[in-house]
C-alpha cells in the first residue's frame, strides 16, 4: 500500500506522485491492460489527494456510490485500483479490485476479489472486525471488490506493531485467527496496517490484501506466529463453533464447495485443539516477509 501522508498547505492527505500509475478513461475501457499502458509519472507530480469525507454507513457508500479511477497502484501483482466512491455528496477513497485485472495463478481459481470480500465477512460474522469494510459490485473494469481505503501509518507493520503496541496484541490474535480460518495464504507483515489514534479514538489495526484465502488445501503462509500455542479466547471458539454447523450463505456463496468443507474442518480443528498453531518446520512464513 502506498505511503499517505498531509503536505503543506491543505489538510487533505495525498497518495504520493510516485505511488501511482496514471491511467485514463481509455486506459480503464481497454478491452485488455498490460502493465506498460500505464504511464511510469502520473500527470500530477503532487500525486492525488484523498478526499476524505465523514461517511456514517461505509458498506452502503461503497455499494451505492460513483466510482471514479484515480490511478493504477504500481507495486501490485494484478491490477489493483485507487478510486473515490461518491455518494450522496460525500467522497472516500477505496481499493478496486477487478477480476479483470487477476494474473492467473495455477493455485487459485480466477475470482480473487470475491476472496476479499468473503474474508471481510467472515471477519464481521465472527466478531473479529479486522478488515476494511469490502464489497462485492461491478466498476469501471467489471465486476470486482472495492474495499475502504484507510489513512494508516505505512511506517508500521506487523513486526513494529507487535513490538511497540502490546496493548494492541488482542487485535493481533483476532487477525491470526482469521487467518488460520481463512487459511491466508499471503499475510504479510505489510499486510497489517495500524491506524494511529486520533481525534480521540484509539489506535487499531486492519488487515488487507486478503485475495490468496480460502484454499482446500492447507496453505497458511502468515508471519503472525507469535501466539502460538495461546488458548484462544473463549467467546471467539463460540463463534466459531457456528462455522462448523454452517456456513453463513453469503460467504458460502462466494466459495466453491471443498472451500466451504474445508473452512468448516479447520473450524472443527480449533474448536478441538482450543490453541492457536504453531509452525514447527519454520517454513510457514509468506516472502517477502515485509
Amino acid at each position: 500500500m502506498p505511503v499517505v501522508f498531509v503536505p503543506d498547505g491543505s489538510r487533505r492527505p495525498r497518495l504520493p506522485a510516485d505511488e501511482l500509475s496514471a491511467v485514463t478513461i481509455d486506459d480503464v475501457f481497454d478491452d485488455e491492460f498490460e502493465d506498460d499502458e500505464f504511464e511510469d509519472e502520473p500527470d500530477d507530480e503532487r500525486g492525488v489527494e484523498l478526499r476524505v469525507d465523514p461517511v456514517d454507513d461505509p458498506i452502503r457508500h461503497l455499494v451505492r456510490g460513483e466510482i471514479e479511477v484515480e490511478g493504477r497502484m504500481p507495486y501490485s501483482s494484478n491490477a489493483t485500483f485507487l478510486v473515490h466512491v461518491v455518494h450522496d455528496g460525500a467522497s472516500h477513497p477505496a481499493i478496486y479490485k477487478p477480476t479483470r485485472g487477476e494474473r492467473p495463478l495455477w493455485d487459485f481459481e480466477p475470482g480473487l476479489h470475491r476472496r476479499e470480500v468473503a474474508a471481510y465477512l467472515l471477519s464481521e460474522h465472527l466478531g473479529l472486525h479486522v478488515v476494511p469494510p469490502t464489497v462485492l459490485r461491478d466498476g469501471p473494469l467489471g465486476e470486482g471488490s472495492v474495499q475502504w481505503f484507510v489513512t494508516a501509518d505505512h511506517s508500521q507493520h506487523y513486526f513494529t506493531i507487535h513490538e511497540a503496541h502490546p496493548e494492541l496484541h488482542d487485535r493481533l490474535r483476532a487477525m491470526a485467527l482469521l487467518d488460520v480460518l481463512a487459511n491466508n495464504t499471503d499475510r504479510k507483515s505489510g499486510h497489517v496496517l495500524l491506524i494511529p489514534e486520533r481525534d480521540g479514538e484509539p489506535a487499531s489495526i486492519w488487515g488487507i490484501d486478503n485475495g490468496l484465502c480460502f484454499a482446500a488445501d492447507y496453505k497458511l503462509r502468515t508471519v503472525i506466529w507469535e501466539f502460538g500455542e495461546e488458548e484462544i479466547p473463549e467467546p471467539w471458539l463460540q463463534r466459531v463453533g457456528g462455522l462448523c454447523e454452517r456456513v453463513p450463505l453469503e460467504i458460502a456463496a462466494l466459495l466453491a464447495d471443498d472451500e466451504v468443507e474445508a473452512l468448516q474442518g479447520r473450524a472443527a480443528w480449533c474448536v478441538t485443539h482450543r490453541r492457536f498453531p504453531t509452525d514447527p518446520s519454520g517454513r510457514r512464513y509468506p516472502w517477502p516477509l515485509v
